[in-house]
C-alpha cells in the first residue's frame, strides 16, 4: 500500500546527513528497528524506490528518517539530499527483521546506525536502557550521526572508532576479530549489526565462531 506524505521539515545532522519528518498517515505504525521502501513523489522518481529506516519514536504524531546523502552521483539520496518542507515522498508497507529482543552489543558501521536510533531512543523511554552498549565505526569524527544524544542515552557504553584516521592521537582501527575479542566479555550476548553488507557477513561469521548463536545475531537478511 502507497501513502504520500508530505514533508514536515528537514535538519542538518552531519555534513552529509539530514533528518526528514514528515507526515505520519493515520493508523501506520512500525516496531522501532524496521523500514519501508521510500521514493520521491515526482514524475522521473516516484519508481525509484529504496529502503530507509524510522528513526522516530513510534508514539511521535510525525515519520522520520535520518538520511545519508551521495552526492558524487546522481541518485535517489542525491535527490533528496536538494528536497525542501513541502514536498512529498512516497512511503509504503513496514518491514525489517532488525527489532530488539534482549541485552547485548550493537554493532554499527556509517549509516547502519539508523535501525539502533529508533531502537535506543524507545529503550531509553521506557527506561530500559540496561546494559546494552554499542560499538559504532566511521571513516572520520565528522561522519558520526547523532554523537552527542548516543552518548546521552548510553554513556560510556557508546565506544566510538574512526577507521580513516587518527582519533586524539590513537591509531586509526577498525571492527575485526581482534576488536571483538578484546571488548566483548560475554559472546552469549544478543548481537545486532548493521551497515555495509561485507561488514554485516564478515562480523556475523565471527560472531559465531566467537561463541555467538546464530540465533542471537540479528541483522538484516
Amino acid at each position: 500500500m502507497e501513502n504520500i506524505v508530505r514533508i514536515l521539515s528537514i535538519e542538518p545532522v552531519t555534513h552529509n546527513v539530514k533528518q526528514y519528518r514528515f507526515e505520519k498517515p493515520e493508523g501506520y505504525s512500525f516496531v522501532p528497528g524496521q523500514a519501508t521502501e521510500v521514493s520521491i513523489n515526482k514524475p522521473v522518481w516516484k519508481d525509484e524506490k529504496r529502503p530507509f529506516t524510522f528513526t522516530c519514536l513510534p508514539s511521535k504524531p510525525y515519520l522520520e528518517f535520518t538520511i545519508k546523502s551521495y552526492r558524487d552521483h546522481n541518485g535517489v539520496t542525491n535527490e533528496l539530499d536538494k528536497l525542501m518542507v513541502g514536498d512529498e515522498l512516497i512511503i509504503r508497507d513496514v518491514w525489517g527483521a532488525i527489532q530488539y529482543k534482549e541485552e547485548g552489543y550493537f554493532i554499527a558501521g556509517g549509516a547502519g546506525i539508523t535501525p539502533f536510533i529508533a531502537i535506543l531512543r524507545d529503550l531509553k523511554d521506557k527506561n530500559q536502557v540496561g546494559g546494552n552498549k554499542l560499538i559504532f565505526s566511521n571513516k572520520t569524527n565528522n561522519d558520526i550521526i547523532l554523537k552527542d544524544e548516543l552518548e546521552e542515552i548510553l554513556n560510556e557504553n557508546a565506544i566510538f572508532i574512526v577507521t580513516n584516521e587518527n582519533n586524539g592521537g590513537e591509531k586509526a582501527i577498525r571492527i575485526d576479530e581482534t576488536y571483538l575479542k578484546t571488548h566483548i566479555q560475554d559472546f552469549n550476548k544478543h548481537f545486532y549489526i548493521c551497515g555495509p553488507d561485507r561488514m554485516v557477513i564478515e562480523l556475523s561469521e565471527v560472531l559465531i565462531t566467537l561463541g555467538a548463536k546464530p540465533d542471537a545475531v540479528v541483522f538484516e537478511k
